[in-house]
Formats: C-alpha cells, structure tokens, sequence
C-alpha cells in the first residue's frame, strides 16, 4: 500500500472517529454488499437465441467497437470487469444467454444444461448468480403480449418458460451454494386509450400462480416479482403495475423488484423500501438511471443512488436487500460501463456504512430538527474520497482511475480485433 493512501486513510479515520464512526466495521460491512452485474450491458441486450432486434420497449442506442457476440466473449469481457472492482459479487443473466451447441431449444423448452458452461464459470470464479426469463425478443411477444396474452396458447407456451426458468434457477444455486434470484419481467401493456385493464391482469395473476405452483426449494431459489410504469408500446397501461405486483408480492410473499428506473422520473425507490419491507421479507432493487424516462443510463454517484444506500442501511436491511445493476449503454465503452455503475452504486452504500446513524436517530427521536440538518451538511465535507482508496487498495483493486488504464488497454489488444 502507497503511503500516501496510508496517511490519507489514517487522517480519515481520525476525522470519523471523531463522529463516532468506526471506519473499519463500516468497510467489512461493505465488503459484503454483492451487486448482480447484468450480462446485458456487454452485448447491448442482444442474446444469443435468436437474430432479430430488440422488442418489448427495450431500447440499447449507440454503436461503440467490441460488443461482444458470443458467450465466450461475454465472460471474457465480464472477468475484466470484475477484476476491477473491490468486493466479491454475482452475475445476473437472462434466459437468452443459452448455450446449445447449434441445436434449436424454443423458450419453453430451455434446460439447466443449457447454462452449464455459464454455472462452471461463475463457480471457477467465485460469483453468485441471478436468473431472469426473457419475455421478449420473440415471436410470441411480437404484439405485446406474454403472460397476460388473450390467446392460451401463447400464455401456455410462457408459462412454460417461466417454470423452466425457475428449475434453471434452482440448478444454479445448488450448483454456486448460493440462493438465485428468478425475475420476473414481462413488457405487456397497451400503447393507446385502453378500455379493458381488469382482464389482463386476471390473466397475468392466474400465469403467475400456475408458474409458481411447482415446488422450488427457497434455499436455492427465490421468486422476484418486477413492476414498470410504462414502456416503448406500453405507453398507456402496463398491466405489471407497482399495484399490481406490490399486491402479488405480499399476498404470496414473493421477493419484490423496485427497479429504479420503472417509476416516475422524479419518485425515488428509496422511500418506497423500508414500506415493503414492513409486508414482504426480501427486496431485490435493480438500480439504474432514467434521464427523463427509463432509459438505462449508467449509474452514476449522484443523490438518488446515495438515498437508496441510505436507506437500506439507516433501516439495518442489508441482510434482506439484493443489489442488482440494471442499465445498457453502447454508446461507451461496455466494461468501463459495468465499473462506472458498479463502483458508484459501491461507493454509495460506503458514505451510507461511514454515517453515524445511531447518532442521528437519537437527534432525530428528541425532535432536535436543526442538529440533524447541520450534521447532514457537515458530513458531506468528510474524506470519503481517502476511505474509499484504503479500501480499494486491501481489495486489491486499481485505486481512483487507474482502472481506466487496463480498460483501454484490453480495448487495444481485444474489442479493436472484434
């Protein structure tokens, strides 16, 4: 370790100290905090089982070099991110990352065999992992509608796919020793005026109960349940409203997804935590950053990803809180990408760990309202910077933007040759 990053971090504790802060539990409290790097950000969401484009409202623009299109590519780019990032972490795929050595596996027919070569990576490397059916790019989503589809048929055929997902789910857990989480998401909803919105949503309801019904051992395997506002051709109603699966969640105690991009672009998903909470046991949030609507963009260290940390460590639910990434730019490079949201969503639940929370309930309780906000502003001036080197250096991770310089580097001898 560099002695300036020593003395940095020996001024740092001191000054925390001073605040009652003990820098050292917070930093083994972050070590910890797992994200779910998404595989979709290194291929622009583009999969592996079929040659059309996008649906389902899904939208990746830009055209940087070195997308990866194959699933050993995928992993190659993924192990770099990775590396640079302090922490030890999870993968989460979508059913679409399938490997079939050439054969023709439909959706609904999909298999723990087909993610083999997936599960033995993540295991070499030491990565959890998180599953997600994909209710889209396809020809039976090409109208808009999957689970919540008039046509039995086509709500069979997708109900056949979830309950494979869910197996699949399974199979990775007890292959990683590690609980994955299944995500339901599903893009169905009406671009327009829309008369009936009470059918669909039966529909939906009686999909999910009949996906579900199949015995799945909790320890290697837990349901989420994902809500959206609106999307690209759902613009008028989404018939997986936050109502909707809020209610779902609770009455059948399944793990509810708050993804932050899914709401209002000025409501924030951090109030809406410590309420959930209080009626479901687990939450997965997949954090992510709209700019005007639900666009994915990278995370960035900004107040809203800040409030989010805040929150599931101000209420002690780091223990019931899964943290997934969910953004997809191909307008930049795609591991710089997944370290620029990683790192930010880390640094995040890092300045939350180094408040002194206690502190400021008990300011808070005795209604000393004029404490609290001069303690709130004085805490922003802290070396928060001098922590988060320390802590980079014992994970032995580049530290400040060091990082940048292997990303370029690969990006020469690598993405440039794709």
């Amino acid at each position: 370790m560099s002695v300036p990053i020593e003395k940095a971090y020996a001024l740092a504790k001191e000054q925390f100290a001073e605040w009652g802060v003990d820098t050292q539990r917070a930093l083994d409290q972050l070590a910890t905090v797992s994200l779910s790097l998404q595989c979709w950000q290194g291929d622009d969401v583009a999969g592996f089982d079929h040659d059309g484009g996008l649906s389902g409202g899904i939208l990746a623009t830009g055209n940087y070099l070195g997308r990866a299109t194959t699933p050993e590519e995928l992993r190659q780019d993924l192990q770099l991110a990775y590396r640079l990032l302090p922490g030890q972490h999870r993968l989460n795929l979508h059913a679409m990352y399938l490997e079939t050595e050439g054969e023709k596996v439909d959706r609904d027919a999909i298999e723990p065999r087909h993610f083999q070569r997936w599960m033995a990576w993540a295991k070499e490397h030491g990565l959890g992992m998180d599953f997600n059916p994909t209710f889209f790019s396809h020809p039976r989503a090409a109208d808009g509608f999957t689970l919540a589809h008039p046509d039995a048929a086509v709500r069979s055929f997708w109900v056949d796919h979830g309950k494979a997902c869910r197996r699949i789910g399974e199979a990775m857990g007890a292959a990683l020793g590690s609980p994955c989480i299944t995500n339901v998401w599903i893009p169905d909803g009406y671009k327009d005026v829309t008369i009936d919105r009470s059918a669909p949503r039966r529909r939906l309801r009686q999909s999910l109960d009949e996906i579900f019904s199949d015995p799945i051992d909790p320890t290697l395997q837990l349901d989420a349940v994902e809500a959206k506002l609106f999307g690209i051709g759902s613009e008028s109603y989404v018939v997986g409203s936050h109502e909707f699966y809020l209610s779902y969640a609770v009455q059948n105690q399944k793990v509810l997804c708050l993804d932050s991009g899914h709401f209002h672009p000025t409501e924030s998903i951090a109030d809406k935590i410590s309420s959930v909470l209080q009626f479901v046991d687990q939450v997965l949030l997949h954090i992510s950053r709209g700019v005007r609507w639900d666009s994915d963009h990278v995370v960035l260290l900004s107040d809203d990803v800040r409030s989010i940390a805040e929150e599931v460590v101000r209420g002690g639910f780091l223990p019931r809180v899964h943290v997934g990434l969910d953004f997809f730019d191909a307008s930049i490079n795609r591991i710089a990408a997944w370290v620029i949201g990683s790192r930010a969503v880390l640094q995040a639940f890092m300045i939350a760990l180094l408040e002194p929370t206690e502190r400021l309930k008990k300011i808070e309780t005795a209604f000393d309202y004029t404490s609290r906000l001069s303690m709130l502003e004085g805490l922003k001036a802290m070396p928060y910077g001098a922590v988060w080197n320390y802590y980079c250096t014992t994970q032995n991770v580049p530290v400040g933007m060091a990082w940048l310089d292997e990303v370029r580097t690969y990006e020469k001898q690598v993405l440039a040759k794709r």
